[in-house]
């Protein structure tokens, strides 16, 4: 079946969306993940039909048949994109198109059918807009959260047939619920998050169950997220439960784990090295040991870490806790380079800054 470029998306009324009051009650301190508003869009595909059934609806539960294939087999994929308010009242988004295409490199991976970029674009800048209401104030934005699962009724492995692309959106405030200077990082000794050969680069649930019981651990330890190792030596920095990371050097060089199938290719990773070469910080993509990481960071050698992806934006990270102990980075506080670039990134994402890239998509 061959791709559809578009899609005509038919918009269903909301029988009784949230009072202006009780948004208003909301937005107020919204959390994370916590706060959804008023709409959905779906779309479904058949190996038959193609994408078909483009729908911008009220947002409610989703009937599913105790068979679905998604249930058994675990096919599901997901993205995550925030849309921030302007100063002038309008939305932007954040290299959305850069979204769609890990979207569909997930699904390949996944056996899952490729959605054309121009459809993810249009399902999101739809419910982006029919929502603009919920898009909070100040230093909050509208988390989106794209996803793709097998909807097919059977018992067997194989790829499904059937699949429903949704999306939905939640207003949301700081990830992280610490007033700390900077984060404390676990260093999961029995668990791994990805292998050669498997799913890491895959934005699919699968992966992020795998870390849960590994963050349980951290967060038994005190520490904010766990950090992990490659599966192979069980001594190469990877990345932590759901962010990439970086390291900054008393050189002012930086440097970050190399990608190569276990890594998640960040969006804000990659737009950070950008940002960073830019200024003309030199950028290594290289391997870097727990061992040396600890080396560095008791000989001054290490000034800074930080931890980035599209909730946490960019959260320095001060302390390093493993079974054999724990060391401190810098000051334990967040650094120069760390708040450099953070501002960087955030004055571009929030239409503060120029956009020398074309990394703004403008909603409305």
């Amino acid at each position: 079946m061959a791709q559809t470029q578009s899609l005509q998306f038919a918009e269903l009324p909301h029988p009784a969306p949230v009072t202006a009051e009780q948004r208003a009650a909301l937005l107020r301190n919204p959390g994370f993940g916590r706060v959804f508003t008023d709409h959905m869009v779906t779309v479904r595909y058949h190996e038959s039909q193609g994408w078909h059934d483009a729908k911008i609806e009220p947002r409610g539960p989703i009937p599913m048949d105790p068979a679905a294939a998604v249930l058994h087999y675990a096919q599901e994929i997901f993205e995550g994109l925030k849309a921030y308010r302007t100063a002038n009242g309008g939305a932007t988004l954040f290299r959305p198109e850069e979204n769609a295409r890990r979207f569909q490199q997930s699904a390949e991976r996944l056996a899952m059918p490729v959605l054309p970029e121009p459809v993810f674009l249009e399902a999101v800048d739809k419910l982006v807009s029919i929502d603009r209401d919920w898009i909070p104030d100040g230093d909050g934005s509208l988390y989106i959260r794209p996803f793709m699962f097998a909807n097919e009724t059977f018992l067997g492995v194989k790829p499904s047939s059937e699949y429903l692309f949704i999306v939905i959106a939640s207003s949301v405030g700081a990830y992280f619920k610490t007033d700390a200077p900077a984060v404390s990082v676990w260093v999961s000794p029995d668990y791994t998050r990805a292998a050669p050969g498997g799913t890491g680069a895959a934005k699919c649930g699968g992966n992020y169950a795998a870390s849960l019981v590994a963050q349980a651990e951290a967060t038994k330890h005190g520490c904010d997220q766990v950090v992990f190792l490659d599966a192979v030596e069980r001594r190469w920095i990877e990345e932590l439960g759901g962010m990439n990371i970086f390291f900054v050097f008393d050189d002012g060089s930086m440097s970050t784990p190399p990608l190569g199938g276990t890594i998640l290719p960040g969006i804000t990773r990659a737009s950070l090295l950008t940002l960073a070469r830019d200024k003309g910080v030199s950028v290594r993509e290289e391997r870097y040991s727990i061992q040396q990481w600890k080396a560095d960071a008791a000989s001054g050698r290490l000034r800074e870490a930080f931890a980035c992806g599209t909730a946490a934006v960019v959260t320095p990270i001060g302390t390093v806790r493993s079974q054999d102990g724990e060391f401190r980075i810098g000051n334990g506080g967040s650094g120069a380079k760390t708040e450099e670039l953070k501002a960087a990134l955030v004055g571009i994402q929030r239409g503060q800054a120029a956009d020398p890239h074309g990394w703004i998509h403008k909603v409305f």
